[in-house]
């Protein structure tokens, strides 16, 4: 007899208690865009500790995220969980109260020890929370609608508190709610595990990460620096690692992600994780450019542009519903996938017609891209989760946001190359050496030059970046609409698994 898989109360509350360490995890991603002028006057970090307390963060939690995810299947998801509301809430504390840059960066890093903790553990434990495939995928599009707004609020709630209190207060807010966190969880969500996960591959964890974090780190330097060797060199020796870290995963006995995830059933997964990948590349590779059109090309404050670019994630909240709807009505998902990265291909269409005073134009850009991206999100990971053994959902979690980490990296390095690029060979050879590498090195220059020198270059500088936010926007359109050809063709027909035993594990007769 089937036992009742619907959801309770208990379920939906405990769903609404796992979105507090999302939200503020992802919002960390851009909690420092208005603090750190506040943080250089106290704290007078040099050039490379400046980059260090904004990119640790992001670092160690793309490099441990694999492990952490495996790490959840075995000891249980929600023991990490609260090991990682732990580590994230001390980590806030001494962030908040750092005295110098050292001591910040050492803080940024448990930040994001915590939050590669915290985010594959909110996933899986959807995952097994949520045993009704429909129930699953509202849980999951709201999961993902979360995971978007909470970085673009990230920099809102930072220009608010530091508009009004001392820069530690943005780390700060996040002691109430893992405070809330380790009271709720172990009352509201059970524990789930992998019952038989055999023994942890110690030697994967390195490999991993010597995998993962030159891979972010040369593709996120590229947009600025230029495709220089030692970003080059970087990226080869991610993928050289990467190599060996598949090579491991096909050859020892315990591995930390089973080959067989990806084989079988297990290409949908697969095929979920790499669109998923291009959605993310599409949504990061357009932020790159809207961040700086908002303040450098139209001239708003840092304030104002964030307060603009939270207009567009108003429509974030229906996308993914309503999607989800459309799916379980029996609307095809591969075509429901399909017509989300239509849906950010047409927002990059609308970047590729911007001029220098087109505001409404980028917002609906935007807009449009971030739908159809929580629209992708959403049914892939519901997809991913489904296709994978529920015994597998941490290291299945884990995959996608690695993924998603990989995929906003290259968008950046990507369709950024190509921008800065057209920007380069539209600013005039008689221009200041430092307006040929960025629009902001343009703005630099210009304060230096007389009146109407400065207007001119500044002119020049702001139609060379949109020249190359048109070329980015096409090339990313084109880019998009491949994808939506390839979700028809890998996803056609895909399903997920229905039926499952009261532990979350799948019954023979899951799909």
């Amino acid at each position: 007899m089937q036992t009742n898989l619907r959801a309770t109360r208990k379920e939906w509350t405990a769903l609404a208690v796992l979105m507090l360490p999302l939200l503020l995890v992802s919002m960390d991603v851009s909690v420092l865009y208005f603090a750190i002028p506040q943080i250089t006057a106290d704290l007078r970090p040099s050039g490379p500790e400046q980059l260090w307390i904004f990119d640790v963060y992001a670092f160690v939690l793309a490099g441990l995220l694999i492990t952490m995810g495996s790490l959840g299947d075995r000891l249980g998801r929600r023991r990490l969980l609260l090991f990682g509301a732990t580590a994230f809430g001390a980590a806030s504390l001494a962030a908040a109260y750092a005295d110098s840059a050292e001591a910040l960066i050492a803080a940024r890093a448990v930040l994001g020890i915590g939050g590669a903790t915290l985010m594959p553990s909110t996933l899986a434990l959807v995952r097994t929370l949520f045993r009704d495939a429909g129930e699953r995928a509202k849980a999951i599009g709201i999961w993902q609608g979360v995971l978007v707004v909470g970085i673009t609020l990230g920099s809102v709630l930072s220009g608010v508190l530091v508009e009004h209190f001392w820069w530690g207060s943005v780390f700060l807010v996040n002691l109430p709610a893992m405070a809330l966190l380790l009271i709720l969880a172990p009352l509201l969500i059970p524990e789930s595990r992998n019952p038989g996960p055999g023994r942890f591959d110690l030697l994967s964890v390195p490999l991993s990460m010597a995998a993962v974090l030159p891979l972010v780190w040369g593709l996120k330097e590229m947009p600025a620096e230029g495709v220089r060797l030692p970003y080059v060199a970087s990226v080869a020796v991610g993928l050289l690692f990467a190599a060996l870290f598949v090579h491991r995963q096909r050859t020892a006995a315990s591995p930390m992600i089973p080959p067989g995830l990806f084989s079988g059933r297990g290409r949908v997964f697969g095929a979920a994780v790499a669109l998923n990948l291009v959605s993310a590349l599409g949504m990061m590779g357009s932020a790159y450019f809207t961040t700086q059109y908002l303040q450098s090309v139209l001239g708003k404050s840092a304030m104002e542009a964030a307060l603009w670019s939270l207009l567009p994630s108003v429509l974030i909240g229906f996308a993914a519903p309503v999607a989800t709807a459309l799916v379980q009505r029996g609307l095809d998902r591969a075509h429901v996938v399909a017509a989300g990265f239509a849906l950010s291909a047409c927002g990059y269409g609308l970047l590729a017609l911007t001029g220098t005073d087109s505001l409404w134009l980028v917002l609906t850009g935007t807009g449009l891209l971030a739908c159809g991206a929580v629209v992708i999100g959403a049914q892939l990971t519901d997809l991913a989760l489904g296709a994978a053994p529920a015994q597998r959902a941490g290291t299945a979690s884990s995959l996608l946001e690695t993924g998603q980490e990989f995929g906003g990296a290259l968008g950046m390095a990507l369709l950024g190359s190509i921008g800065n690029a057209v920007y380069r060979d539209a600013i005039p050879s008689s221009a200041p050496a430092e307006a040929h590498e960025t629009l902001g090195g343009a703005m630099a220059a210009a304060g230096h030059l007389p009146g109407q020198a400065a207007d001119a270059l500044l002119e020049t500088a702001r139609d060379a970046f949109t020249d190359g936010m048109r070329a980015a926007g096409l090339t990313g359109a084109v880019l998009l609409l491949a994808a939506a050809v390839a979700a028809v063709k890998t996803l056609r027909r895909a399903e997920v698994r229905t039926a499952e035993t009261p532990d979350g594990t799948s019954s023979p007769s899951g799909v």
